[in-house]
């Protein structure tokens, strides 16, 4: 599984808090912004309580994207029609 990710960035470290819509709980960003391949990235942390509390998404220039949530599951959609989900442990 490819999401094309990379440690160099040129984001920010917002802080910013919002909700996460649909279980309840909030959650902070701690980052957001495009890494040195272009791709959008956000890190979202969502306190001690949460199964995975620094969940993240990349949105990739070639269409596809990646979750990591809250909850410890994983779905990678390849921007070609094919997509997998990981259940939390």
């Amino acid at each position: 599984m490819s999401s094309n990710k990379s440690s160099s960035n040129s984001g920010s470290n917002s802080g910013s808090t919002g909700s996460s819509g649909g279980s309840g709980g909030g959650y902070t960003i701690t980052s957001t912004g495009t890494n040195s391949q272009g791709n959008h990235y956000c890190h979202r942390d969502f306190g001690s309580s949460a199964a995975n509390s620094n969940s993240y998404h990349y949105s990739n220039t070639d269409g596809s994207y990646y979750y990591s949530n809250s909850d410890g599951s994983t779905y990678h959609n390849n921007g070609k029609g094919g997509s997998t989900y990981t259940r939390p442990n």
